[in-house]
This record gives C-alpha cells, sequence and structure tokens, in this order.
C-alpha cells in the first residue's frame, strides 16, 4: 500500500455510505487497541500496515454484521408479522 493509498483509504470509505462513519470508527478503536492510529500507520513498513489494515477492516466488517443482525433481530422481535 503506496503512501497516498494509506493516506486516503480511510478518507475514500466515507463517501460510501451511512455506515461508512461506523466502520471508521471501528478501525480506528481496533487500530488504538493495538496500540497504533491511522496516521501511525504512514510510519510502518508496507507489509505491517498493509496487515494492520487488513485486520482492523475484517474487525469492523464483523461488528458491522454483528449490529445489523441484532437490529433486524430487535425489528423482528417488535413488529408484528
Amino acid at each position: 500500500m503506496s503512501k497516498l493509498e494509506k493516506e486516503n483509504f480511510v478518507d475514500e470509505r466515507g463517501k460510501e455510505g451511512p455506515q461508512a462513519a461506523m466502520e471508521k470508527a471501528l478501525i480506528e478503536a481496533y487500530l488504538k487497541a493495538k496500540g497504533y492510529s491511522l496516521k501511525d500507520l504512514h510510519e510502518l513498513p508496507e507489509e505491517q500496515a498493509k496487515a494492520l489494515m487488513t485486520e482492523a477492516c475484517e474487525y469492523a466488517s464483523l461488528r458491522l454484521a454483528q449490529v445489523e443482525s441484532t437490529a433486524h433481530f430487535r425489528d423482528k422481535i417488535h413488529k408484528p408479522s
């Protein structure tokens, strides 16, 4: 991942839809738990930065899926068929 790609990765994701802000927050939270920030990725070797972002994106994706399924389940319980 080039420096330009690293700089624009999360910013560009924010333009994709209503869940983008939550996805960005989850990515940042994952990185913080690992002792990094988005800005820190610029200082890391490309391979390490890419691995961290891959892990962070997988984490964010799973958490978003969990939130969506919880909301769907809650709607199903509260709305009569």
